[in-house]
């Protein structure tokens, strides 16, 4: 599972909270690296796979997973879950020792960031929010951009580790930069699914042969990933991979809150938001984003 441009760095004790679609590879990148995992699922079954599948050992708490580790990573689903897994009794924050590093792929609010990043200051602890992006293939491969907020010295204990499961991690500011730059990211990318929906149901309302079509203007201007990736399996209305369109209305909604906040304009965004709970009224919650397309078919 190793890539072959990965610079090894020393092993490390590590503890990995959220064995989902992204962070069950993530944690493997880590083990392949050689470092010592221990995990932590709300589905105990699920951390016993892994553990079955990678060694290493799974935990019954994130407290008791975040013990003995230098890092504790997490990617779960939204501010909630993270407060669940961080604060409490059981949390991970009661287990950790002073000066581990709290390590969050969660994409989650700034807000959130900013909580969590105060309350491990308080505890001798330090909090890093960086968010991912590349979804499950990027996790699989061990290819993922992160982006990072907080601390400079933290932020340089967690890049090496983490770079076992990503092709960039950089920082980009203070406590909540991290977040605030994958909401910069989920607005670029709603309105450019939308603009290639949108390019592909007018090319075939206008009878041209698209996958054609995409090969030419996809050596031009118009070329992007998304087209790359997305535009044959739009035009061959195939939607059962990818990121769904659940997610990318839980990030919409962390955008425009935010946007409510600093005064931001989204009025793209906005409507592209609205598009996708059109898609959840007719049943495609769990269908990749690219299925805007079939709201114009």
């Amino acid at each position: 599972m190793t890539r072959k441009n990965y610079q090894p760095t020393p092993a490390r004790r590590v503890a990995f909270i959220g064995l989902g679609v992204m962070g069950y590879p993530m944690a493997g990148h880590l083990a392949a690296a050689g470092h010592t995992v221990t995990v932590y699922n709300r589905s105990a079954a699920k951390a016993a796979q892994w553990v079955a599948e990678h060694g290493h050992t799974s935990a019954a708490t994130p407290r008791a997973a975040a013990g003995l580790a230098d890092l504790v990573f997490a990617c779960v689903g939204n501010d909630d879950d993270l407060r669940s897994v961080a604060l409490g009794e059981h949390g991970a924050f009661a287990g950790m020792r002073p000066g581990a590093v709290f390590v969050d792929h969660t994409t989650a609010s700034a807000e959130v960031a900013r909580e969590l990043n105060a309350t491990a200051q308080q505890r001798g602890l330090h909090f890093i929010d960086a968010p991912v992006s590349g979804g499950n293939l990027g996790a699989v491969n061990g290819s993922l951009t992160v982006m990072c907020g907080g601390d400079q010295a933290a932020f340089e204990a967690a890049r090496p580790v983490a770079m076992a499961f990503a092709k960039a991690v950089t920082r980009l500011g203070a406590s909540g930069a991290g977040q605030l730059a994958k909401m910069v990211n989920q607005v670029a990318i709603a309105g450019l699914v939308q603009a290639l929906a949108e390019a592909i149901a007018f090319g075939e309302k206008a009878g041209l042969d698209m996958q054609a079509v995409l090969g030419v203007i996809g050596q031009g201007a118009a070329q992007s990933w998304q087209m790359d990736q997305r535009g044959p399996t739009m035009i061959e209305d195939r939607f059962d991979f990818g990121f769904a369109v659940d997610w990318m209305r839980k990030d919409l909604g962390l955008v425009l809150d935010e946007a409510r906040r600093n005064g931001a304009r989204l009025p793209v965004t906005a409507l592209v938001d609205q598009f996708y709970a059109d898609l959840q009224a007719q049943g495609g919650n769990r269908l990749d984003t690219s299925s805007l397309v079939r709201r114009l078919r």
